[in-house]
Parts: structure tokens; C-alpha cells; sequence
């Protein structure tokens, strides 16, 4: 297994793809978008499939090659997933002290409930999930495939809820399904030194027929988020991605069902695969300038962390106390300083593998000659658009603005790049970010200091 730095930022992108739309914006039970959750990753009951003709899954099947490189090259295998956790809130019929938790009575459930200040929600929790199998030697494996089967029982928990008289004014329950099914893994040999690994994830947890029609049922004993963790030991994995020519048809030939294999950890190391449903890129990485995950990959760090701080205050108070999770996103943003939320607004990465002029292949120039007054870095121009008329000119005509830089192109033609003077991001403007530079031509402006 990756240990060390790597292990970490295997973890790290794990972490954050299995979690990835466990609950959206704007991070509130009542919210459509999140009536419909855990939808990455699915793997169903086989009952529930088979009802379905087969159109929903109960197997997820990974296959990828791994080049032993030592006589007894090790492989270990870590299934990871979320299992749904119902949450339910109750009144108990009388405020009744529940000392020990275990409840006395049976509570009558509601939608909603608030004590004191606080609201109390029903709501769809989780619980993380995993099933390893132990280092097993990639050349037996391939005399003798393995499977290993894992089983979650069932439980049902009442947790009390406290008024500030210490009074017991409500009940939370838990519920959870059991959950049962297989992991299969098989080494199938390609040549004398690389073999086509399949890990086989099923589903057998069984469904009642009454059950058959009921979402919430069937979701509860469903496999949310399934991802397949691999590691070898004296031997590498393949890019399923890009393989090794050689290969090429033998990678091609890999069948992978409802989830994708790349390269996980430092650029370069081979000895980690990640499958998840969520295709990949080779080596992912997150985003060092992203304050920590969001849960809601759809949108924009900077912009998602911007609207949850523009939520009402009784919009925070219900984001609070829906889960861990929401109330970690809320305390984040809104302990960000403003370095963190710099960060966040934009950034050119690789530039120096290619070089600057690869994507602005521009001269810097000193000075240019307009009106009989040369203009330099951090003159003031008012801005006279001429010929075009789109819509960003008519609104920019008569603005003034700093030049930021004169430069000359491949062609030889000078440009201004500009920053308004009254543009809230002009100190972006000033850093070369994106959106709040403009160009124009020398004859396009008028210096602000010959205006009489």
C-alpha cells in the first residue's frame, strides 16, 4: 500500500469523490435538489435489478493490467461505499426523561421539529463503509480467485432530544438496513509477467416483493458511492487511459461496468489504482487553492462559497443542523479570510512546462505614442471603442482605465491591456487574472491627462 505523502493524497481524493454529492446546494433537506441524493455509484439489490430487467445494476466490475515485477508481487483490495441511514424526528406522546437514550415510548414522526433554537430534520444520513481483502500473492491469485463476503446488520436507534428545561421534547431515530452482497477479484494472466485483474462488487441483500416499488426501501439496502481501491506491491499498474502500446489491444479488451480505473497518488508512481463512477483523469489531484470539499462538484469553489455566505441567517441556522457535513462547510466559509477567497478565484497552472510565450506569445513594450503623449504601465485612458460596437464596447466606452501592460503580438500590432478604474477586482485586474483585463488599441483611447 502507498504510505507517506501518497497514502495521504490517495485518501484525500477518495475521501472527496465518495462524498461527492452527498448533499448540494444550498444545503438544506427541503431543497429539490437534494430530495434525490447518493445518485453516484449505485449498486442495487439483485432482487431489485432483476425486477428492473436488469436495468439498474447490482454488480460493479472493475478490470485493469498490472506488470509483476518481483516473484511475489502483492496485491491488496479495499471496496469503500456509503450506506443511506434514514433519520426520522419524533414527538414522544409526553415529555418524558429518556436518561439512557433507549427510549420508552414510540414517537409519533414529523417532517420538522424545532426545540429552543434549533431545528430538527428528516434526513437521509450515511455511513461509510469498507471491505478489504488482505495482501494476496498476484501469481497464486491467478491459480485461485477469491471472493469474500461482507454483511452490515440491521439497527434502530432513538436518540432523546433535550429542551433547555432538560425535558425530553422530541426523539431522533435511525434506522438502517442490512446489507449483504460479495467481492470477487480473479487474475487473468496476459503474458509471462502482466495480468488482467477483475474485482467483481454484488449486491445479494434481499428485498421484500413489497418493497419492490418502494424507493426509499430499495435505496436503503443499496450500495451508494461504491469505489474500488487497489494496491500492489513489486509489480505496477497500467493507464487504463493511455497504456503501453503493447498492451494497447489487451487494455482495450478490459471491461469496466459503471465505474472508470486511473492512476491515483504522485505523478509517475504506478502502485495505486482508484475506480470510481465518477470518470477520472490520470493522477487527480485536488486543488490546493480549494478550502476543503463542498460536496457539490457542479459548481464553482469560488462561486458556491459566495452564495452560502449570501444565505439568511435562518438559512445558516437550518444549513447547521442538517448533518456533520453541512454544518463543516458553513463553519469553513465563513471562517475564510480574504487570502483564502484570492485563492479561489482563478489560477493558470503547467504554464512553465510550455513557457510563457506558449500562451501569450506577446512582446512587452515600453511606451506608445498616442495623441503626441506616450502612455506607459499605469497611465490613465479613457476607453474610445471604434469600429466593432459589441456589447462589452458600448458598455466600456468612456470608462477609464489603467494600462496594465503594452504589448506587441506575433503580428506586430500593440495592444493596450487594461483595468477599469472602477471595477471592484481591479487588484485582480492588476495580478493578470481572468475577466478583468481589457485590450484595445493605441487609437482606441484617450490619454485622461491631455483632457482639458
Amino acid at each position: 500500500m502507498s504510505d507517506g505523502a501518497s497514502a495521504d493524497k490517495v485518501d484525500k481524493i477518495v475521501d472527496a469523490v465518495l462524498y461527492e454529492g452527498y448533499i448540494l446546494y444550498p444545503y438544506r433537506p427541503g431543497s429539490k435538489k437534494n430530495r434525490t441524493r447518493f445518485t453516484f455509484g449505485r449498486v442495487y439489490p439483485e432482487a431489485y435489478s432483476v425486477s428492473q430487467r436488469g436495468a439498474e445494476p447490482f454488480m460493479m466490475q472493475t478490470e485493469c493490467l498490472v506488470r509483476a515485477r518481483t516473484n511475489a508481487p502483492a496485491l491488496e483490495l479495499s471496496v469503500r461505499f456509503l450506506q443511506p441511514v434514514a433519520r426520522e424526528v419524533g414527538v414522544p406522546p409526553a415529555p418524558l426523561p429518556l436518561p439512557d437514550g433507549s427510549g420508552h415510548c414510540e414517537p409519533a414522526l414529523v417532517p420538522e421539529l424545532r426545540v429552543d433554537d434549533k431545528i430538527y430534520q428528516s434526513w437521509q444520513e450515511a455511513i461509510e463503509r469498507r471491505v478489504s481483502f488482505p495482501p494476496q500473492d498476484l501469481r497464486v491469485l491467478a491459480a485461485r480467485p477469491q471472493t469474500v463476503e461482507f454483511s452490515f446488520v440491521a439497527s434502530r436507534t432513538l436518540e432523546p432530544i433535550y429542551d433547555c428545561r432538560n425535558q425530553v421534547a422530541g426523539v431522533i431515530v435511525r434506522r438502517q438496513a442490512g446489507l449483504s452482497g460479495t467481492v470477487a477479484i480473479t487474475a487473468e494472466p496476459v503474458d509471462a509477467e502482466v495480468f488482467k485483474l477483475r474485482v467483481s462488487i454484488a449486491n445479494r441483500t434481499p428485498v421484500a416483493p413489497s418493497d419492490l416499488d418502494d424507493q426509499d426501501a430499495v435505496l436503503m439496502r443499496t450500495l451508494a458511492s461504491t469505489h474500488t481501491i487497489l494496491y500492489v506491491s513489486g509489480g505496477d499498474f497500467f493507464s487504463m487511459t493511455d497504456p503501453p502500446a503493447a498492451y494497447a489491444d489487451a487494455a482495450g479488451r478490459c471491461k469496466n461496468v459503471g465505474t472508470w480505473p486511473v492512476l491515483v497518488g504522485q505523478k509517475g508512481e504506478t502502485g495505486t489504482i482508484l475506480s470510481s463512477p465518477i470518470i477520472l483523469y490520470d493522477y487527480p489531484e485536488i486543488a490546493p487553492e480549494s478550502p476543503g470539499d463542498l460536496c457539490d462538484g457542479t459548481e464553482i469553489d469560488e462561486i458556491l462559497t459566495l452564495r452560502i455566505m449570501t444565505l439568511t441567517e435562518a438559512e445558516k441556522n437550518e444549513m447547521r443542523h442538517v448533518d456533520q457535513y453541512a454544518r463543516q462547510i458553513l463553519e469553513r466559509t465563513e471562517k475564510l479570510g480574504p487570502d483564502e477567497f484570492w485563492k479561489m478565484h482563478g489560477v493558470m497552472r503547467d504554464a512553465a512546462a510550455f513557457g510563457e510565450d506558449f500562451f501569450n506569445p506577446s512582446i512587452p513594450v515600453e511606451s506608445i505614442s498616442v495623441g503626441g503623449i506616450r502612455l506607459r504601465k499605469g497611465d490613465r485612458v479613457r476607453i474610445r471603442p471604434k469600429g466593432r460596437g459589441d456589447v462589452m464596447d458600448l458598455v466600456l466606452a468612456g470608462k477609464v482605465a489603467t494600462i496594465e501592460a503594452v504589448e506587441q503580438d506575433a503580428e506586430n500590432r500593440v495592444h493596450l491591456a487594461l483595468v477599469l478604474d472602477d471595477d471592484p477586482g481591479k487588484d485582480l485586474g492588476m495580478m493578470r487574472q481572468p475577466g478583468h483585463r481589457f485590450f484595445y488599441a493605441p487609437d482606441e483611447v484617450e490619454p485622461v491627462q491631455a483632457e482639458g
